[in-house]
């Protein structure tokens, strides 16, 4: 068999910002982040994902799961709050993700939206320009239809979801294979 072909992620400068991250978050082979962006402790970054701050600052908080294929980029700030769950290729165009939310497979964050802490949007659902979805709530379908749910409904919800940990824990077995790499690049041939 050939040796394995490793695609380093790619950090971009862009506009006078570099981004940063966390010593001890990981970024996977073939995840790209552009310009400003701050990356927070223990997130994880997955193939193929996005992250350009190209137009405006994106911050992502701490244990956050960006899985594969995701695509975050903003018009305007965006803030990405701690223990967010990231599903496989979520595009997120929005203003602001609360605490503990969890982004299911598929979905769509448009531009101005707010989810509130402790959310849960549903995969494949599309949350719409602007939409303000409260604490608590659950989003489903297309356009996202908002559904408030008890606090004690939405931990068991998030109880059997995977959560950022396990994806973090899962991080920690590639860089300890030494598959991890932090270059800049430079624009250098």
């Amino acid at each position: 068999m050939g040796a394995l072909h490793r695609r380093a992620p790619v950090i971009i400068p862009f506009g006078g910002k570099t981004p940063e991250i966390a010593d001890s978050a990981w970024i996977g082979p073939g995840a790209t982040i552009i310009g400003d962006v701050v990356i927070g402790e223990r997130c994880s970054v997955w193939p193929g994902a996005v992250i350009r701050g190209d137009y405006a600052p994106i911050r992502i908080g701490t244990d956050v799961n960006v899985q594969d294929n995701v695509v975050i980029h903003t018009d305007e700030p965006l803030t990405i709050g701690n223990d967010v769950t990231i599903g496989h290729a979520v595009v997120v165009h929005c203003r602001e993700v609360g605490d503990d939310v969890l982004l299911g497979n598929n979905a769509t964050l448009l531009p101005g939206a707010v989810i509130g802490s402790h959310s849960l949007v549903a995969a494949g659902a599309l949350v719409s320009p602007r939409q303000q979805v409260p604490e608590y709530s659950l989003v489903i379908g297309v356009p996202g239809t908002v559904r408030q749910t008890k606090p004690d409904r939405m931990a068991r919800m998030r109880a059997s979801s995977e959560g950022p940990m396990p994806y973090y824990e899962n991080a920690l077995r590639y860089r300890a294979e030494g598959i991890e790499d932090r270059t800049v690049w430079s624009g250098a041939g």
